[in-house]
């Protein structure tokens, strides 16, 4: 009988729990990517376009941000008190509240026109209107101070990095599944021509 010392079962067994919880993350993350991939398809299918003249943007609770009493009832209580990208927005004679994708927030201008993609008041795209705007931001961010980063901002720019290769994968997913189809139209059309000469 050969005997082991525990140094090497103790390293055995890590071995196997780290193994086991290394397999659990791949499992759980892909099902989380792909809940994720669901949900943004949603909400670009229920996106309309709007032109928006931006007259304010913050990181601040949702509590403290004025949404609509239809919306902080929706949210979960744990959500109330984190902190979100707000931006308040002139949409024709209305000024409302909405809530933009963490994402592009840094690509909202502060005061300027931008033409926006909405899901209810929620803001999944922006594109800024007027050159004159692209210019007053990249000199701002010229002219900005030099600081550090926060390791929030530092997620932020890593999730934008994220949200636009998975707005990739979507559209190459899209489109694939498109040419698939095509391809299969084709060749019934082609069946059903063959069909008719013989």
């Amino acid at each position: 009988m050969i005997l082991i010392s525990t140094g090497w079962i103790i390293s055995i067994i890590i071995t196997v729990v780290l193994i086991g919880a290394i397999i659990a993350l791949y499992i759980v993350g892909n099902n989380m990517q792909k809940k994720q991939m669901e949900q943004r398809e949603q909400i670009n299918a229920a996106s309309q376009a709007a032109t928006l003249f931006i007259i304010d943007k913050k990181i601040m609770p949702m509590k403290d941000a004025g949404l609509p009493k239809s919306v902080m009832d929706q949210a979960p209580k744990r959500y109330q008190k984190a902190k979100l990208p707000i931006v308040k927005a002139k949409v024709g004679p209305q000024i409302v509240t909405l809530i933009c994708d963490e994402g592009i927030y840094d690509d909202v201008p502060q005061h300027g026109e931008v033409k926006a993609m909405l899901s209810g008041i929620y803001i999944t795209s922006v594109k800024v209107l007027h050159k004159s705007t692209k210019k007053m931001q990249q000199q701002e961010a010229e002219n900005a101070p030099k600081r550090k980063k926060s390791f929030r901002e530092k997620m932020l720019r890593k999730q934008a990095e994220y949200q636009k290769q998975l707005d990739y994968e979507i559209a190459a997913k899209k489109d694939k599944e498109e040419a698939k189809k095509k391809k299969a139209d084709e060749k019934k059309k082609r069946d059903r021509e063959k069909k008719i000469t013989v």
